[in-house]
């Protein structure tokens, strides 16, 4: 609390001889607005709505023992996107090719309206999208091919593993690309 000495003299006498009253600083005690600011912190510590993490929400299949039970793909209704070095989609519909003939590359920007053309031309229980990622693939083009699917309102798509075959075909399609 704050605290001022008032005591040093009943009466104003002037004069030699008179002693004049020393005067004192005032001084503020500060621990109950130490203590009040504490509270205010803790208050709106815990009043404050903390940030929700912003995730991704994907369908996936049930785990089961017998083949027979898994989902399977008819090959005509499959497209499958690889996912390449510089932001680069190559794809190709249902198998592939052994002279990989039906092999192409895209860009991210195009690569939506291969998805459209393959979807508008296939049965909607048939239609599935197969994702692959190469080694030189970076995380934001996983994210971006998956935002891809969201946009595009594909409902059923797969994120495996790349064979060596493709792997191959990605590199000699880039290498053919670097060399011209």
């Amino acid at each position: 609390m704050a605290e001022m000495d008032t005591s040093g003299g009943g009466g104003h006498k002037k004069g030699p001889g008179v002693k004049k009253g020393k005067k004192l600083s005032t001084r503020v005690d500060l621990t109950p607005m130490v203590d009040l600011g504490f509270l205010l912190i803790t208050f709106f510590i815990f009043t404050t709505t903390m940030s929700q993490p912003t995730a991704m929400k994907l369908n996936l299949p049930k785990d089961t023992d017998k083949p027979e039970e898994q989902n399977k793909a008819k090959e005509s209704g499959a497209l499958t996107l690889l996912l390449g070095g510089k932001d680069m989609v190559y794809y190709y519909e249902g198998i592939l090719a052994p002279d990989g003939s039906n092999f192409k590359s895209s860009s991210f920007k195009d690569v939506r309206d291969v998805i459209l053309n393959k979807k508008k031309s296939t049965k909607p229980d048939d239609f599935v999208v197969v994702i692959k990622a190469n080694a030189d693939a970076t995380y934001k083009n996983t994210v971006d091919i998956l935002d891809e699917m969201t946009i595009n309102d594909v409902k059923r798509y797969a994120l495996v593993d790349i064979f060596d075959v493709e792997n191959q075909l990605i590199k000699a399609t880039e290498g053919s690309a670097t060399n011209k």
